[in-house]
């Protein structure tokens, strides 16, 4: 579950990152990539706000001034937010070559080739305006020996991560360009690793198409919308494991292995789109919620010699997960292997099981980073949990466990490159709210810090780590983007944003105050504050906490942001967050404590501390509210119905408000199955509690949002109506769980000023 502002309407979840390094997520701030220019205009400056003082009858016997504020002179709105007034300029759109001394990317149909060391245009490699037809790429892939490019045009996002595209390969030898089909639009098109194939998707089946010859040839037969998936996730796979592609090639290029979704045992979700005709249109997917059958997974491979395919055994326990297919650098097929309560975690190599992880709770999500082969084809690092942070550790197929790489009371939080025996990783292990690049051998010896301390960081490294790209900031700092050398050594700023900065300061924007603070039950939680400019510690002022408290994310972060709570700060509000049990980045058991009772202790922890805020004598605690999206929304929701003696109004998003109704891969890992935990589920549900609300409450959700079902909010609306409350609901037709396209500056709007009016 995550919260997402983008894509389109009904089915989009997510942006897609096309472009960026070895397909790497894009790091904070940069929304694909790096080294184009993004630049923000600057708006002007808006009056200083003023905060008026009022005298109540309790001020003038001791007690504190309440603060109330006068909205009509803001310096600045959710306006000047919206257009990017305050979005940091970046550099995004990099993509490394194969030596590591270069890059590439892409300006109006033009992929040039840049030296890292120097930044200098070396030459032109693809240019639209040269060939017919002209195919200006909105993504591009080369081969492994950079001889040919595969490019994408006219993508059609469909769930998070999945998309429809044409592709065009254009060969750099002759300069020809010519389509990868003619029979219609594809899905997740890789080269093989000779660059002589391309494998594809296209109405749920998997082909090859030969570059030499042009010939197609069609690997699967039974594909078929909801029933049968070649080569790609159903639904909860793509947006649980987060992948879009399953296939995969073989080094040999004569083999492609890929995962078959059997989802006719799959029970569908109907959602209605209007788009203001006069009937609605009726959508409907698998989608498994929690507690009820998932697809039925296969593992199959082909072989292009012989033209053949066989079924790989994947062991006796049907009801379980394959959350990924890999080939080892030897031609060896793994495969990743999770049961269905997820606390056990094999993978098999050529049917032998040679690493397995169990855990009493769970073990935590099997992703890209978990497993990594080494060239020597024997030996793999892990990512695991296994003594209670999550660390890296060396192991070998035939003799097991050689050892750990890394240790201590702090985590990894990325495994970024392997270089021959240097491992490159982001970690918080001098920083607890922030993150910076170490490297270490694969003993575990001579590790060394590559970035100085302090703040946030986010690494994009070439290929063979010989130039990294780093992306910096810190509570007082927006984005600054520097090159160095694989060695730490700063080659040159790319980007300081000072302009911003400067804006920053002469808007006086309040930057985040880190505190903690102890529970009644004895646990130390981190937190931040926005205080007004002025601020005086002799007058209350009205709190909004802001939150989403899932399984191991972080809310406070020594990072710098602008969003539309600043809106509220400047106009007399104290904004606080707090990061409670379940969060991350404060080892498992800090984590994995919610398991099976998801939303009491993190609701618990939110309530605890809007009673230490209330405490506090420059807080009024008669007007303490409380905001989320998503999970956030859920622990809305549960705050104010469970501490409604403190919160005086909540605003819930996109809500979960029973784990009944959300999908088998998520809600299982954290909860275990309904069938054997219903207290879990029941007892921490909101819709469960609908009779203790007291205060002002708006829940918000789209029509269109296929993640959290707008089941969950009508649920909620209906339990509170039957208990006779009053609450405010917004409905955005057709929109998704960002609740884009036509809400995203809305939904905004309407926060500022349901706080503004209600607390």
């Amino acid at each position: 579950m995550k919260r997402c502002l983008s894509g389109r309407p009904f089915l989009v979840l997510g942006a897609l990152c096309l472009s960026g390094l070895a397909a790497r997520p894009a790091p904070a701030g940069v929304p694909g990539g790096a080294v184009t220019v993004a630049v923000q205009s600057a708006a002007a400056v808006g009056p200083a706000a003023r905060m008026a003082v009022s005298e109540s009858p309790a001020d003038t016997v001791g007690g504190p001034a309440t603060a109330v504020c006068e909205p009509a002179v803001p310096r600045f709105g959710y306006e000047e937010i919206a257009r990017g007034d305050f979005w940091p300029r970046t550099v995004r759109g990099v993509r490394s070559m194969s030596d590591g001394e270069h890059y590439t990317s892409v300006t109006n149909g033009h992929i040039v080739r840049y030296r890292f060391a120097t930044g200098e245009a070396v030459d032109t490699l693809y240019s639209a305006v040269a060939v017919q037809p002209a195919v200006y790429p909105e993504g591009y892939v080369f081969s492994d020996d950079e001889r040919r490019i595969l490019l994408r045009t006219d993508v059609e996002p469909i769930y998070r991560h999945s998309f429809t595209a044409d592709y065009y390969v254009y060969d750099r030898e002759t300069g020809q360009i010519a389509p990868l089909s003619d029979a219609g639009p594809q899905e997740q098109a890789a080269f093989s690793p000779d660059g002589e194939r391309v494998a594809f998707v296209r109405g749920n089946d998997l082909f090859v198409r030969e570059l030499a010859t042009g010939a197609e040839r069609r690997l699967t037969h039974d594909g078929k919308f909801g029933e049968i998936i070649n080569g790609k996730p159903d639904w909860v796979y793509e947006e649980e494991f987060g992948f879009a592609r399953a296939f995969e090639w073989a080094p040999d290029s004569r083999r492609i292995a890929w995962m078959r979704f059997d989802e006719r045992g799959v029970r569908e979700y109907p959602m209605n789109r209007f788009d203001g005709s006069l009937y609605p249109t009726v959508y409907s997917f698998k989608y498994p919620k929690a507690g009820e059958r998932n697809s039925a997974v296969e593992v199959w491979t082909y072989d292009l010699d012989t033209d053949s395919a066989a079924r790989v055994d994947v062991g006796p326990e049907a009801d379980q997960y394959i959350p990924r297919i890999r080939w080892t650098p030897r031609g060896e097929l793994a495969v990743y292997r999770l049961n269905r309560r997820q606390n056990r975690f094999e993978v098999v190599v050529n049917g032998r099981v040679v690493y397995e992880e169990t855990d009493p709770r769970y073990v935590e999500r099997v992703d890209d980073g978990t497993i990594r082969f080494l060239p020597d084809g024997d030996r793999f690092i892990v990512r695991s949990e296994r003594d209670g942070f999550m660390h890296l550790y060396l192991y070998s197929q035939s003799r097991g466990l050689l050892g750990p790489i890394t240790a201590g009371d702090w985590e990894v939080t990325e495994l970024l490159d392997v270089v021959g025996d240097r491992v490159y990783y982001l970690s918080n292990e001098d920083a607890p709210l922030g993150r910076g690049l170490w490297s270490v051998r694969l003993d575990g010896r001579k590790k060394t810090r590559l970035t100085p301390q302090g703040g946030t960081y986010d690494i994009v490294p070439s290929e063979g780590f010989r130039y990294y790209l780093s992306y910096h900031t810190d509570a007082s700092t927006p984005l600054v983007v520097t090159l160095h050398r694989g060695d730490g050594r700063l080659l040159r700023t790319l980007e300081d944003n000072a302009a911003l900065r400067a804006r920053a300061d002469s808007l006086r924007l309040p930057r985040r105050e880190f505190f903690t603070f102890t529970t009644p039950g004895g646990v130390e939680l981190n937190g931040y504050l926005l205080r007004p400019e002025g601020f005086d510690p002799t007058h209350r002022y009205p709190v909004l906490m802001t939150q989403y408290s899932g399984p191991g994310s972080q809310s406070v972060a020594d990072s710098w942001g602008v969003d539309w709570e600043d809106v509220l700060v400047q106009q007399g509000y104290v904004v606080a967050c707090v990061d409670g049990r379940g969060t991350g980045l404060r080892g498992a058991d800090f984590k994995k404590c919610t398991y099976r009772e998801l939303g009491r202790y993190e609701t618990e922890d939110q309530i605890a501390a809007a009673r230490y805020l209330a405490s506090q004598p420059w807080v009024d605690p008669e007007r303490i509210g409380i905001y989320g999206w998503s999970y956030g929304g859920f622990m809305a929701l549960n705050c104010i119905l469970r501490g409604n003696d403190v919160f005086k109004m909540a605003i819930a998003v996109a809500p979960v408000t029973n784990w009944r109704y959300y999908d088998t891969i998520y809600t299982e890992l954290y909860n275990g199955l309904p069938q054997d935990n219903a207290a879990g589920y029941d007892d921490n549900s909101p819709v469960n509690f609908a009779d203790r609300l007291r205060g002002r409450l708006l829940i918000v959700h789209g029509t269109g949002d296929d993640n959290v079902h707008v089941q969950n909010s009508y649920e909620m609306a209906s339990a509170l109506v039957r208990a006779g409350k009053s609450f405010d609901l917004m409905i955005y037709p057709d929109c998704n769980h960002g609740m884009w396209p036509a809400g995203g500056r809305h939904v905004m709007d309407l926060l500022i000023d349901y706080t503004l009016k209600n607390l």
